[in-house]
Formats: C-alpha cells, sequence, structure tokens
C-alpha cells in the first residue's frame, strides 16, 4: 500500500515540476477562444440571412 501511495506522490510531484502540460494548457485556451470567435460571427451571419430571407419575404408578397 505505501508503495502504491509513494509512487502516486512521485507522480503527482513530477506532474507539478514539468513543463509538458503547459503547451497542451496554451493550445487548448488558443482553441477555446477561437471556438468563440467562429460562434460569435456565425450568430452575426445567421443574423444577416436572417434579414435578407425577411426582406425577400416581404417584397414576394
Amino acid at each position: 500500500m505505501n508503495a502504491i501511495a509513494f509512487k502516486l506522490n512521485e507522480s503527482f510531484q513530477n506532474l507539478l515540476a514539468g513543463e509538458e502540460g503547459q503547451d497542451l494548457v496554451e493550445y487548448a485556451l488558443l482553441v477555446s477562444l477561437i471556438a468563440l470567435a467562429c460562434i460569435a460571427a456565425v450568430g452575426q451571419v445567421a443574423t444577416a440571412i436572417t434579414t435578407i430571407f425577411s426582406n425577400i419575404s416581404t417584397t414576394l408578397a
């Protein structure tokens, strides 16, 4: 049991000391910001398309 706890503690200490995960976090933040920008852009495009189709519908009626 102590060996498992020691191995877990050693792995945790290596994780805190290592910088390998830093790149992954930076990429995740970058991807999330790009995704938010895309969602905002799609919202604006959807509004513009709705306006265009409303104008076409009004003109045809």
